[in-house]
């Protein structure tokens, strides 16, 4: 796969060159939750750069194990530079590297470095190697006459990688073992930190020191402690010839398991790999810079090792356990994201195998009709404080029979599918429950948000949609129609006809209680607090018209469509609130307080450009051409913006649009590959 995905630079001192590379970020991941990532000029910006943080059982979670590397190249002449860098708390800005990067690149979505340094070419590429808490930083000199010296020093601070920075084990706590070229750092109750270096006349030498008061520039924009040390127990040093790789290993693993394969195996092993996943893809994926969103598709499907139990359990049965991580760095696998994000991260890229997996993974953890909402950080049990995951998971397995044809899952689900549908019946946990009334679901809880407009700090729900919300009871709707569908296609007829009133009843009464004729949109939500309706312009209401089963009248699509367009259509994803509302927020910025305050009062969330393009086939089935530019835009616009590869979780409302949130969200990426094989296909078949 050649990369069209490079950054070039080329050094003059200019501050809005120095803020583009430290603003850059990329991300590196092993199928296992693990994860290496950074700034493409090396200066760590936030609490979760490392070149290690490792995924570990429970009730530990994932441990931060190699935070920062410091490398010198020392030239024949006895000339040195600096490689990397630091930001400190007092404002001076280390930027060794930056005068001598000249790209950054991603090769089949590996980073790739390429310096030049007093007449040599210098390249750095990182790989974790698959379902390996391990993590490989390579080095080549390219051109120039070698040997050259390289130094390389490690500097750690063990600790959950959401932890404060100012928390942890105190340096002179960490136990420093080094044997035969093999060095082992132990601290806290995790396994300890194995490093190797694979190259000519490598040698480590113990040189303790620390570093203090490093400033984490984001930290400090988003309103946490921004301020950390690193301890060093000192550094490698290597020679580089001309042509040939070194390379520094650090793992969790053991010695064993870490040298089994050389680097340079491990490499290709690694390239083998993701040249089966552009592969396997959906034809449309293979060129284009969607197949660089296959790649990073990749990232977010995970065996999740924290929970042992769970996976000794479900393979015992013969089968295995997978789930999606919803978003990088701090989210763990939550069920709503996991679900719409299931057709675009495992089905059309062919990982069917995977995506039966993991719907087979959150059935496993059904409890009184709903599956989980997330599952946190290195605890074995699932939360369930959500209205529309299990909807979604309903929807999640529509798509997967239809595309597998996997008929078995359905046969082998239908009780707990059942189970599911008579929970909302007769009410289960949080309020939720299906109205005799009129066969709509409500929903309420004051101690929770329980749809996917769920910020909340402290005992402040933000947004907290109490009562009939408009995507849920087009999912509800969406629900009763698949199954009713699965239940006559396998026989199953005894309650079919009860199925099919219960979805005429909702389709009923939500067209006669969501079409606003005043607006010529949809409420967002109906017997709210107090008996009130809400006629706040949401793009919730999209899923009316977008699913497979839409429950609004169709004499309705084309105006409910184009308010949206009108009001919350941006290049990057959709508002989340239209702008003349009076809680609107264009930006989204500040502390956690004020960004809670945002999150979802009118900040762009790009996972929405999913629905909107199924809804605009649905109305203007013609202007196939005119949603395929708008896709290709976005990806021209973004790829190169935040995490180079990926998309991110949430942007702005207004101005430039600046991408904020997570820098690698599951649904972001999900939604718009699964789009634009749909557009592809539309305008195939044209």
């Amino acid at each position: 796969m050649n990369s069209d995905l490079v950054i070039r630079t080329h050094w003059t001192g200019d501050p809005a060159e120095q803020e583009s590379l430290l603003k850059h970020e990329w991300l590196v991941t092993n199928g296992l939750g693990s994860y290496a990532s950074g700034t493409i000029s090396g200066v760590p910006t936030r609490r979760f750069h490392s070149f290690l943080t490792v995924a570990h059982p429970d009730p530990l979670g994932r441990y931060v194990m190699l935070n920062q590397l410091s490398e010198l190249v020392r030239f024949s002449d006895g000339s040195v530079q600096k490689i990397g860098g630091f930001e400190w708390a007092g404002g001076a800005l280390d930027l060794h590297g930056m005068s001598s990067l000249r790209e950054f690149r991603l090769d089949s979505g590996l980073p790739v470095w390429r310096y030049e340094l007093a007449g040599h070419v210098l390249e750095k590429r990182i790989l974790m190697p698959y379902m390996s808490n391990t993590v490989h930083i390579s080095y080549r000199l390219v051109s120039g006459i070698g040997p050259v010296r390289l130094k390389i020093r490690v500097a750690v601070h063990f600790r959950r990688h959401s932890d404060p920075l100012d928390e942890g084990l105190p340096a002179d706590s960490y136990d420093l073992k080094a044997s035969a070229g093999r060095l082992e750092i132990h601290g806290l109750s995790i396994p300890p930190l194995r490093l190797y270096m694979d190259g000519e006349s490598s040698a480590f030498t113990i040189e303790t020191k620390r570093f203090t008061d490093i400033l984490y520039r984001i930290e400090k924009q988003r309103g946490y402690g921004a301020q950390g040390d690193l301890w060093s127990p000192g550094y490698f040093r290597v020679d580089l010839a001309a042509g040939k790789d070194v390379t520094l290993i650090a793992s969790a693993e053991s010695w064993e398991s870490i040298l089994a394969l050389s680097p340079a195996e491990a490499l290709q092993a690694e390239l083998e790999r993701r040249q089966r996943l552009l592969a396997a893809a959906h034809p449309a994926l293979h060129k284009g810079l969607a197949r660089h969103l296959v790649l990073a598709a990749d990232q977010f499907i995970i065996a999740p090792t924290e929970r042992v139990g769970e996976t000794t359990r479900i393979r015992a049965t013969g089968g295995d356990v997978r789930t999606v991580i919803a978003g990088y760095h701090w989210f763990t696998d939550w069920g709503r994201d996991t679900m719409i994000s299931l057709e675009g991260l495992a089905l059309i890229t062919g990982r069917h195998v995977e995506a039966g997996h993991i719907l087979r993974t959150f059935a496993y953890h059904l409890r009184d009709g709903l599956i989980p909402n997330m599952f946190p950080e290195g605890e074995s049990e699932g939360v369930y404080y959500t209205a529309d995951a299990t909807l979604w998971f309903f929807h999640a397995l529509d798509r997967y029979i239809e595309i597998t044809g996997d008929r078995d899952i359905f046969n082998d689900l239908l009780p707990k599918l059942l189970d599911i549908i008579d929970h909302h019946l007769q009410g289960t946990r949080f309020g939720i429950h299906c109205d005799p009334g009129d066969g709509l679901l409500i929903q309420g809880d004051p101690r929770f948000a329980l749809t996917w407009m769920d910020a909340k700090l402290d005992d402040w729900v933000v947004t907290p949609r109490r009562g009939k919300a408009v995507e849920i009871n087009a999912l509800w709707y969406n629900a009763l129609r698949v199954m009713e569908k699965w239940m006559i296609k396998e026989n199953q007829s005894s309650r079919v006809s009860e199925i099919a009133e219960l979805a005429d009843a909702a389709r009923l009464s939500f067209n006669q209680r969501f079409w606003n004729a005043r607006t010529g949109y949809l409420y967002d939500l109906v017997d709210g607090e107090n008996g009130k309706d809400d006629p706040a312009c949401r793009p919730n209401q999209l899923l009316a018209l977008s699913l497979p089963h839409p429950v609004l009248d169709k004499e309705h699509w084309q105006s409910v469509f184009q308010n949206i367009k009108e009001r919350l259509l941006t290049p990057v994803g959709l508002r989340t609130l239209s702008p003349d509302h009076p809680d609107y927020k264009a930006d989204y910025h500040g502390d956690l307080r004020t960004r809670d305050a945002a999150y979802h009062q009118g900040t762009v969330w790009p996972w929405l450009i999913g629905p909107y393009l199924d809804a605009w086939l649905r109305v203007y089935p013609e202007q196939r051409e005119e949603a395929h530019d708008f896709l290709n835009r976005l990806l021209e616009r973004h790829l190169h913006e935040a995490c180079i590869g990926s998309v991110s979780e949430i942007f702005d409302a207004e101005g430039l649009f600046t991408p904020r949130g997570c820098i690698a969200q599951a649904w972001s990426v999900a939604e718009i590959l699964r789009v634009w094989v749909k557009v592809a296909e539309n305008r195939k078949s044209d």
